[in-house]
Order: structure tokens, then sequence, then C-alpha cells
């Protein structure tokens, strides 16, 4: 088995499809899966640090509106539309899974023209404009949201890691706040702005943490890679861990009760696998997505919900943290969160691609591309 997937430049889109390779190895550990990104994206580290090979198109942003910008782009399109088309004709590839982004666009253009059927993933509630384009191509469409609007969509979650979908968060709890220098007999707080960090999120978090300290909650702050300078000192008997970066994020979650956090897809994903509660900070900018991502979750009891403009320091000491010493009121959350969990979108969505490439599912194009 032959695959390329298309997913590049943020974490979004980057993990699942890592997730999705590592799935389809353990169904065929023959199988030669790559992956396709740009120079300008996290994949040139990620990717590589997961043993697969990447290969690299030039990054064409597709502006959201008409602007002069927008007469530059066809030019530079079919450059990368080539450069796509070459990498599918050296891989041999049998298929072609885009997962949204900059790249995905001229890999679906180059999968069409090369009648390589095409698979494609969305994220997220509102889908981008590479996977509409994309899902005009095939009827091979899954989605990570059950709110979706995408043609030819079918439900089936987020692809995660497995040492994420299948972690035993209690079970593992005493040894994870080990790990990280956390009492075992405390709440912990996990606090997460993601890979780089929520300037509005660590600057709440450090304003509170005397009150967090002085009700027995501990915290495990991940502050990004630039953002330590103005962390709480450690104090003695209640700790606060802070670090830049967090490589065992399933240790993470087990040494957690509750967390504070972005609502992107991925996160709202792994949060809900493993039952962790959260109080969702959705990301002020953009298509308003992330408050999408979380609503399900806090609807149906999971999470909490605050804007960013209204995260401070006294909301947190008066809003979540008499949630965090409930310990009944965070055990129900927790259920309720586990409730909309789904672990296995890796597996389906392999199993998919199996059969796909084995033929027992053809692309509707190429029907119509050999009709035509």
């Amino acid at each position: 088995m032959k695959v390329l997937l298309a997913g590049g430049g943020s974490a979004g889109h980057i993990e699942p499809a890592l997730a999705l390779a590592d799935a389809l190895r353990r169904i065929d550990p023959a199988a030669e899966i790559t992956c396709l990104g740009t120079e300008r994206g996290l994949e040139t580290r990620l990717i590589p640090l997961r043993g697969y090979p990447l290969e690299l198109i030039p990054a064409v942003p597709m502006p959201r509106s008409v602007t002069p910008k927008l007469l530059t782009v066809p030019g530079r399109l079919a450059g990368a539309v080539s450069a796509a088309a070459a990498v599918l004709d050296r891989t041999g590839a049998q298929a072609l899974i885009g997962f949204g982004g900059y790249v995905a666009t001229p890999a679906y253009l180059a999968a069409r023209r090369r009648r390589v059927p095409i698979i494609v993933h969305e994220a997220n509630p509102k889908p981008g404009l590479a996977n509409r384009l994309g899902a005009r191509f095939t009827t091979h469409v899954f989605t990570g949201h059950p709110d979706t609007q995408l043609r030819n969509g079918t439900y089936i979650g987020i692809p995660i890691r497995r040492e994420i979908a299948e972690l035993d968060r209690l079970g593992l709890g005493d040894k994870a706040r080990a790990h990280f220098g956390l009492r075992p007999d405390l709440p912990v707080l996990l606090v997460t702005g993601g890979s780089q960090g929520a300037r509005s999120i660590n600057t709440a978090v450090f304003g509170a943490a005397g009150w967090l300290r002085d009700a027995g909650v501990q915290v495990l702050h991940i502050i990004g890679p630039r953002n330590g300078h103005d962390a709480p000192v450690q104090a003695t008997g209640v700790p606060y861990v802070a670090s830049p970066f967090i490589d065992r994020m399933d240790l993470a979650y087990a040494a957690a009760d509750f967390a504070l956090c972005r609502a992107g897809a991925m996160t709202c994903a792994e949060l809900t696998a493993v039952g962790l509660p959260a109080a969702y900070v959705p990301l002020p900018i953009g298509n308003g997505e992330q408050r999408l991502n979380a609503l399900p979750v806090v609807q149906h009891g999971g999470g909490m919900l605050v804007a960013d403009g209204e995260l401070t320091p006294e909301w947190i000491r008066d809003t979540l943290l008499p949630v965090l010493v409930n310990i009944d009121q965070v055990a129900d959350m927790s259920e309720a969160a586990a409730s909309l969990g789904r672990g296995d979108a890796d597996r389906w969505l392999a199993e998919a691609v199996v059969k796909i490439v084995a033929g027992t599912e053809r692309n509707p194009h190429a029907e119509e591309s050999d009709a035509q």
C-alpha cells in the first residue's frame, strides 16, 4: 500500500494525519506512507520526529477576500500543483488523504489530474476552502465534528494518537503526578495555550496563582517557549509547575483533574477521549470555529466556556476555582466529557483508506473521467 498524506501548516492538520499514518502502519507494516507539506509549517519538525518521509511543495496561501494578492494565486498554484503531481508520480501513491491547510489545495488538484483516489478529512465545524474543494472531487469525505456541513461528509471524529486514545487517566494518575513533581493528594489544573502558549491565558493564570495555591489547587502550566519570565516563583506546599513545552501530553492529561485551554479541534478531541473536563477559551480571531468546537462539550456538561476577553484572574477565582475544589462536580463533568469522546477515528479512517486502495470502492471522479 502506497499513500500520500497532505496535512501541513498547523498541528491541527498534522496530528490527525500522523495518527492515521500510525494506524495504517498497524494494519500494514510494509505500507509506504509519505507526507506532503510546505517549508513554512510545523510539519518540517513534527513529521520527521515521527519517522515518516516528508516531501515539500511551495506554500500557496489563499486570500479570504478579493484583494490584489488574488491575482498572484493562479501562477503560484500551478507550480504547487505540478510539484504535488511529481510527488504522486515518484511515490506511486494509490490514494491521497487530505486534511486541509495550504498544502491540501494543490494536492487535491494534482490527485484529480492524476486520477488518484482522493479522501478528505475535515476536523473543524466550518470547513476550510481546501476541503470544500476536495469534497467536490470525491465521495470519500469524513468529518471530525458532528455538525460539519460538507458535501458527502460522514462523521467519524478526529484521528488521535493511540497513547491518548487508550490512556487510563485515573490508573496512571499518581505516576503521572510524580513525573511532574506534583502531589498525589491535591487537585491539579492543567493549563495550556497550545504549542506556542497563549498570552491571555498565561496572564490570567499567573495573576490567579496565589488564590489557586491558597485553595490547595496545583497547577501544571505549559507556558510556551517565550513566556517564562512572568511565571510565578515555585513556592513550598502547593506546587506550581511551569514548563515551556511538554512532550508527554498523555502524562499531562493523566496528572490533571481539569484543564484550562484553547478550543482547537484536536484539543477538544483529545480531552473528550480521555474524559478530562475543561474551561475552554476560544481563540478570539478567525471565524469563530473554536467556540463551535467546544460548544457540544459544554452543552453536555463536560466543560465551561469563557471568552478570551473575559478571562481574568478574578474569573478564575470566582468562577473556575469553586468548580476545581468540588470533587463531585469535577467527576460529573469528567463523565460527561468522556461520553462524547471518540478514540477510534484513526482506525475507522485507516480501514476506509485500505478499502479504497484495494479497489473495493472507486473514486466517482475517476468514473466520470472514464465516461468522458
